[in-house]
């Protein structure tokens, strides 16, 4: 059908324009009772933000916000994200870096890594590390058993870092596999260059958590669609969010919620341009009613679909109907353009 009719056709009540949009409700667990059941790629995120969070010196730091995370152990997060260098700042004592910077595990991350174990959650834990005499600022990827996956190193350092000696990072960002997904991080100064974000979705990251002394504002939410993962954002002052694939907001911190910004994602879902596969969504809605969720954002032509059951597989519905996702559709019609330029 072409794409005028279609549309005309739509108007008329004869396309596919529904949307199921199940309400979502975010409640702490009341001890003693049981976690209702989650989506398969269900994830619960905490990101925390530091502001309004003082002490004397970096151990200080390290208790006040460990305290802070016990305080939303009963959410049950598979993954608590934690601020840019964050036990070094808002404190009163002047630090060396060669002081306090440390090879995981070293005594700070030894304290976030039994955390972690005793409540099988992973931890993105921002601090100065140290290898053969380079000091670089870091984020370590600590595992739901206490095990240190990695590390990022912050790729674009600014000046001031580089004059109190931190040395910049690699350029090739790495990812880390959880059991739930693929995973990358950056680093505040990072959200002004294009490379890191790029190479992370290429290595196939689906949450991308941003550690940053400020909150980042909308380019926060441009980094999620413009990749096509979500980001979730962690600050040492202002804003902490979770941005969806579409750049939405899921949850963010602010006057009543000072410290936490704390949602499921569902990472079962996917990214589609919506011409011409929205010709395909009333026979999925016919099949699988509920189980399956559209959302259609008209101005932008995206679509995206997920899985709201744990029968239903996202990738299978991709493959049964046809559909390709936006990257898929992207590369066929270069790789078509390509082929004519060249005869």
């Amino acid at each position: 059908m072409e794409r005028r009719n279609f549309i005309r056709n739509s108007a008329l009540g004869l396309g596919a324009g529904i949307a199921i949009t199940p309400s979502a409700v975010l409640a702490s667990n009341v001890k003693g009772e049981p976690l209702p059941s989650k989506l398969p790629r269900e994830v619960w995120i905490a990101t925390l933000t530091l502001t309004k969070i003082d002490a004397i010196n970096h151990e200080e730091m390290v208790e006040e916000v460990l305290g802070h995370m016990a305080d939303i152990v009963n959410y049950k997060p598979d993954v608590i994200c934690l601020p840019e260098i964050f036990p070094f700042f808002h404190i009163s004592e002047k630090i060396a870096i060669e002081e306090v910077a440390e090879q995981p595990l070293g005594k700070i991350t030894s304290r976030f890594a039994e955390f972690a174990k005793k409540h099988k959650t992973y931890i993105i834990c921002p601090l100065y590390t140290v290898e053969n005499g380079m000091y670089y600022n870091a984020a370590v990827v600590i595992d739901r058993e206490g095990k240190v996956l990695g590390e990022y190193r912050k790729t674009h350092t600014t000046e001031g870092e580089m004059g109190k000696g931190v040395s910049p990072g690699p350029l090739e960002p790495p990812v880390f596999k959880t059991d739930f997904g693929t995973i990358g991080v950056q680093i505040c100064f990072d959200l002004e260059w294009n490379d890191g974000w790029e190479k992370l979705k290429e290595k196939g990251a689906e949450i991308v958590f941003f550690c940053s002394a400020y909150s980042g504002g909308k380019a926060i939410n441009t980094r999620a669609w413009q990749n096509k993962y979500c980001v979730v954002s962690s600050t040492l002052n202002g804003t902490a969010k979770i941005c969806d694939v579409t750049g939405d907001e899921i949850a963010k911190t602010g006057f009543w919620d000072k410290y936490w910004a704390i949602a499921p994602l569902n990472l079962d879902k996917a990214f589609l341009h919506t011409w011409p596969y929205i010709q395909k969504f009333k026979d999925i809605h016919a099949k699988y009613g509920r189980k399956v969720k559209i959302t259609n954002f008209d101005e932008e032509e995206w679509s995206i679909i997920e899985s709201l059951s744990p029968d239903i597989k996202i990738a299978d519905i991709l493959e049964e109907f046809e559909l390709k996702t936006h990257k898929e559709h992207i590369k066929s019609a270069t790789d078509m353009q390509e082929k004519l330029r060249k005869g």
